[in-house]
């Protein structure tokens, strides 16, 4: 079969995270024929990025039908913005990653668009939404919900039966307890510990968790 072709939205640091597991995937089989870099020209000048090129803005996925694309923006919100404004220009092809050494059991769904970098667990029966970043070494225990567009940075540990509503970014070196729920586009601190549920638009940090600042609802669309 074929290497498929890519894109790669977002030329900094992640995006060349992004790069790198795409290499380590096609040297065990050439699945991916990774183009280049999709960039906001404002934010990139350089024309190339690790030796391939700068291909334009999301216009030149238009023409380019054929070239799947993933979102490399560590932002929930942003990473947001940037996927309606792909699908708006007719766009579904979203490719989803999963690095060789992530480990993944049985009865996980993963949804386009979505990334697991290497040394990733992720356990069974566990719903993973679209556009969904599971950083190194993050694991994922049973029964888990990962919304869209969550962000989980590294060395987070998810437990079983949580479920992790849409854009939340839960920082790096986080802890969620069983049973708890994190509500939407909520912001948890790096090294916090919950123990506790979330309500939607907050941000919680500490250990045990307590929530330090609250956010309008629809913050994230500003």
């Amino acid at each position: 079969m074929a290497a498929r072709p890519l894109a790669i939205y977002g030329g900094g640091g992640f995006g060349r995270e992004v790069l790198q597991l795409v290499r380590d995937i096609n040297r065990r089989e050439a699945t991916w024929d990774c183009r280049g870099f999709i960039v906001d020209r404002a934010l990139v000048k350089t024309p190339t990025i690790q030796g391939l090129p700068v291909l334009g803005d999301v216009s030149w996925l238009t023409d380019h039908p054929d070239v799947q694309v993933v979102i490399a923006i560590g932002s929930s919100a942003d990473r947001r913005k940037v996927a309606r404004r792909i699908a708006g220009g007719g766009r579904t092809q979203f490719a989803t990653l999963v690095h060789p050494m992530a480990w993944v059991g049985d009865h996980v769904a993963l949804g386009p668009g979505t990334v697991l970098c290497a040394g990733t667990l992720v356990t069974t029966d566990i719903r993973i939404g679209d556009h969904v970043h599971v950083n190194l070494g993050a694991t994922v225990g049973h029964d888990a919900v990962l919304e869209d567009f969550v962000t989980v940075n590294p060395g987070v540990h998810i437990s079983g039966n949580v479920t992790v509503s849409e854009g939340v970014e839960l920082g790096t070196g986080s802890v969620i307890v069983p049973k708890c729920a994190i509500g939407a586009w909520s912001i948890v601190g790096a090294g916090s510990v919950v123990t506790k549920p979330l309500p939607a638009d907050t941000t919680a940090v500490g250990a045990p968790a307590r929530v330090i600042k609250e956010r309008p609802a629809g913050w994230h669309d500003g």
